[in-house]
């Protein structure tokens, strides 16, 4: 007798909606946990394939932490002008965290997702939020506590 592999239709899923807080929080543990919210790998109907995922809203990205030297020695890159490699921009953690805080999280969830248009389609239903307030009170999000 042979077992038949299940795959999850669009119809099955089911999408919450996340609040977590990252006040004080150590940036890859959290950015771990939210990309598996995303991919939807927390729910016994995960299928690699297919976004299973639910929303997630970080809040409070802004007193996100790091370990170590990296607030000083992490840089960030970017190419302002696509196809011109001389241009070439680089900040640190700390720079950015005071300029755009919101980048810090959404670059470190990106790059735990798949770089295909699945990995595009996950990052949509991510919302990150620099202070406590989000417009998404309609959706009754649920909080969500990031472990360790």
């Amino acid at each position: 007798m042979s077992q038949r592999t299940f795959s999850a239709k669009p119809a099955d899923i089911k999408r919450a909606w996340h609040v977590i807080d990252v006040s004080e929080k150590v940036l890859g543990r959290a950015a771990s946990q939210i990309a598996t919210l995303l991919k939807g790998k927390h729910k016994p109907m995960y299928t690699p394939s297919i976004d299973t995922g639910d929303h997630v809203i970080v809040i409070n990205a802004a007193k996100v932490k790091v370990t170590g030297k990296k607030d000083t020695d992490k840089l960030y890159h970017r190419h302002p002008r696509a196809g011109f490699p001389g241009a070439l921009k680089t900040t640190n953690f700390n720079t950015l965290k005071a300029r755009h805080p919101e980048d810090i999280i959404f670059n470190a969830v990106r790059r735990m997702l798949p770089r295909n248009a699945l990995g595009r389609q996950m990052m949509t239903k991510l919302k990150v939020y620099a202070d406590d307030k989000h417009p998404h009170v309609a959706q009754q999000p649920v909080a969500h506590t990031v472990e360790a």
